[in-house]
């Protein structure tokens, strides 16, 4: 899908309007993660200029107070109308108290490029990088590597050690998956000298997933998993082919 509109021009809403908060960063999904269909990108950006050259001629813009939704899928154009401009919009409102430019990326919680963007869900002492989880391996300490991946980028490239349960099914409390994780968990308290406890680490291709995946099972009922301390590899697999393994697939 695809959407054009023009904000902020010919008494329309700007975007603050329409979106006074920005969404949770862990729901947002970014191109890299989520995929584009370029031609999609391309039949927007070709209405985009169209829309340029009209409000630059002088003729107006179609867009000022709708929205269009392209369907590629279906084949289908469509207009929706816009709320109205509020006035007690803090941008274009009667009495605006943003006048500037803000740091939009510390408003939003994320960063602003695409591919680096990460998510800051968890307290530094829930995560740990990738060099420090290297000396975990190296010093053969006793612990279950959690792949939160969809199947498809496992497919392409993993850990060997790794358990490997997609985060959609953590997130719907998948009890199948569920059961298998107590199994490994249990399996591998057996080795430790402090079976009331053990470390899971959970991993991702970025580190954004694996903080969703953390906070899920710090949630996990105590009476059927015991005490499990969740941490996740900040920077993911990504991080990992660059700072400790460089012959590591990257995608």
């Amino acid at each position: 899908e695809g959407q054009l509109a023009v904000y902020n021009y010919g008494g329309g809403p700007c975007y603050r309007c329409l979106f006074p908060r920005p969404p949770p960063p862990d729901t947002v999904t970014n191109c890299a993660d989520g995929g584009v269909l370029g031609v999609v990108t391309g039949i927007i950006g070709c209405m985009q200029a169209l829309e340029v050259l009209k409000i630059a001629s002088g003729m107006g813009s179609s867009f000022s107070q709708y929205m269009l939704m392209f369907d590629a899928l279906e084949g289908r154009f469509r207009n929706i109308k816009l709320r109205p401009k509020k006035p007690d919009c803090a941008v274009c409102g009667d009495k605006p108290s943003i006048t500037c430019l803000q740091d939009y990326e510390a408003f939003c919680g994320s960063s602003a490029t695409d591919k680096c963007r990460a998510l800051r869900l968890l307290p530094s002492q829930d995560r740990i990088s990738v060099q420090q989880y290297k000396e975990l391996l190296d010093e053969q300490v006793p612990h279950v590597l959690l792949d939160v991946r969809p199947q498809v980028e496992v497919d392409i490239c993993r850990l060997e050690h790794a358990v490997h349960i997609p985060l959609s099914k953590l997130e719907e409390k998948n009890e199948e998956s569920l059961q298998y994780l107590q199994k490994i968990i249990c399996r591998e308290k057996q080795r430790t000298d402090d079976p009331t406890s053990l470390p899971v680490y959970v991993v991702c291709k970025l580190g954004n997933d694996s903080q969703k995946a953390v906070k899920i099972l710090q949630e996990l009922p105590a009476k059927e998993f015991g005490s499990v301390l969740a941490k996740d590899i900040k920077g993911g697999l990504m991080a990992w082919a660059t700072k400790i393994d460089l012959t590591f697939p990257q995608y």
